[in-house]
């Protein structure tokens, strides 16, 4: 049994009361957000919801044991209880015997979900690397935004699968196998590369 403080790294969901949980794509999105401890109050301002309806969807998350509580905080006059997910990834079992399409869609908001994640990072670490640059140190980048016609779910995965595949095997050709000897050479810098492949939403009423 896991201690409380303790966080897995990635947990199978066999169970289908935990599987109908995550169908409600807000919580699904609490869950991404909860890799690190946080209160309803902070959830609702990270995710532009009243604190009530977070609390609400956590209490959901709780109990059926995806969410648990891992201590409180006094802020100002108030007692805010932490929450944190007991895991930083979520599998679903094939044991669960849910419909193809429930599958799917639990996948897809996993994905969403894990893609506002991303861009917060992203947004993050750009304005720490904005700073810098701020500071007369050369901070070089790039972004490539494209998009692409995909006619079927099979097609888009078979993009995806061979997106991945040409990926790794760029990053490896490049990747540094020792360090520079000048610690401050730009040879000893780590890149982040991340992909997202997503539906263009739809625009107004639409």
């Amino acid at each position: 049994m896991s201690s409380p403080s303790e966080q897995l790294d990635t947990y199978l969901v066999e169970a289908p009361e935990q599987a109908m949980v995550l169908l409600n794509p807000l919580r699904a999105e609490i869950l991404a957000h909860l890799i690190v401890p946080a209160s309803a109050a902070e959830l609702g301002r990270t995710m532009s919801q009243t604190p009530q309806r977070i609390n609400y969807h956590l209490k959901a998350l709780e109990k059926v044991g995806l969410v648990r509580r891992i201590g409180t905080r006094q802020v100002r006059n108030l007692v805010e209880v932490l929450y944190q997910a007991i895991a930083r990834t979520f599998v679903l079992a094939e044991s669960l015997g849910l419909h193809p399409e429930t599958t799917q869609k639990l996948k897809d908001q996993g994905s969403l979900s894990h893609m506002i994640t991303t861009a917060e990072r992203i947004k993050k670490d750009a304005l720490q690397l904005m700073e810098q640059s701020d500071q007369a140190e050369v901070i070089p980048s790039a972004t490539l935004h494209t998009q692409i016609t995909l006619a079927s779910a099979e097609q888009r995965s078979a993009f995806v699968e061979e997106y991945v595949q040409l990926v790794q095997q760029l990053a490896a050709k490049y990747q540094s196998e020792e360090p520079s000897a000048d610690p401050s050479s730009s040879a000893n810098e780590a890149y982040n590369v991340m992909l997202a492949v997503y539906p263009q939403p739809k625009q107004g009423g639409a």
